[in-house]
């Protein structure tokens, strides 16, 4: 036995050990608001988009928790990050924070509706909390701006030390530094035993009861963590916009980042940054070619995903042999 935790330990710091490839991806990313500045806000754009998949990956691709409204997380966060800003004070780590422990806080009540029930329920149970947040913003106008937004929003320099720009180089490195402190944290647990038990769980739920994991337990944890990884997601856009409005509470929101872990992939947090950085450069390029049918080429790509396979579909020799 203590053989076989020792090879399971083991395996598990390797699948946490660092890739050289993986030191070029955050270098290149921190470069490139240096490299293509005009492009700095769609850097941040990205970083975002990307911590926000990568949160919904922790309950999907890791723990198998199917979620339609994981946009509620988000625009919590957005709207706390938003809020603190304008109504507390305008410094950005500390609503930062702020936003992440009340969207933790919201998660942790909110993953009482997926500790039951069959996919198709919690799919339906998470849809319903996203929209009820959705009406919720939208009638109390007097606090959030409803269907106006929230405008007015300042924000102070980061750390007291560098100042918002108009071209968006400081909220693109302020975006990226979070989104990578995020990431390790993520990482860490993933491949932890902890991370270990979620796989077991998403794998086959009644046999993990079985050899006594503590299933319930595991599934509050892993949602509430989520939930505070897509508040911050939400805070950052909040606070690199100055702007907070019912769409960050919309449906699209839930569906977007869902496509973007299909395209990247599930079960590897580095397939949600893949899905962002595809996903908002095809929406940018194809809605500056064809602004009107912009979501049917990015609705054939995902049949195209699904049909072909996404290690088939760049392998076009193979589309007609045998599957293995």
């Amino acid at each position: 036995m203590q053989g076989a935790a020792k090879d399971f330990q083991a395996a598990l710091l390797h699948k946490a050990r660092w890739r050289p490839w993986e030191f070029a991806v955050w270098l290149i990313a921190f470069a490139l608001p240096l490299l293509v500045p005009s492009h700095s806000l769609m850097v941040n754009e990205i970083a975002i988009v990307a911590l926000f998949a990568m949160s919904l990956d922790l309950i999907l691709g890791y723990t198998g928790i199917v979620s339609l409204g994981h946009a509620a997380f988000f625009g919590f966060g957005a709207y706390a990050a938003a809020l603190f800003a304008k109504l507390v004070m305008p410094d950005p780590m500390v609503g930062l924070v702020v936003a992440t422990v009340l969207s933790a806080a919201l998660g942790a009540v909110a993953s009482v509706t997926i500790l039951r029930g069959s996919d198709l329920t919690r799919l339906m149970v998470t849809l319903g909390t996203a929209l009820l947040l959705l009406e919720l913003a939208n009638k109390l106008d007097w606090l959030t701006g409803g269907a106006d937004g929230l405008q007015g929003v300042v924000m102070g320099p980061v750390l007291g030390l560098f100042e918002f720009d108009l071209f968006g180089r400081t909220a693109a490195w302020y975006s990226l530094s979070i989104v990578l402190i995020l990431f390790l944290l993520m990482r860490r647990i993933v491949h932890s035993p902890f991370g270990a038990t979620l796989k077991a769980i998403r794998d086959n739920r009644l046999r993990a009861m079985a050899i006594g994991i503590p299933v319930a337990s595991r599934l509050v944890t892993i949602y509430t963590l989520a939930a505070a990884v897509a508040g911050a997601a939400g805070a950052l856009l909040a606070q690199t916009t100055g702007f907070a409005s019912l769409d960050v509470l919309a449906f699209d929101r839930s569906a977007d980042v869902l496509l973007m872990l299909v395209i990247g992939g599930v079960g590897w947090l580095y397939g949600g940054i893949a899905g962002a950085l595809v996903f908002k450069l095809l929406q940018d390029w194809l809605s500056a070619v064809t602004p009107q049918y912009w979501m049917f080429w990015i609705g054939l790509i995902l049949v195209l995903l699904v049909l072909v396979g996404r290690d088939r579909l760049f392998k076009p020799w193979t589309w007609f042999g045998r599957r293995a």
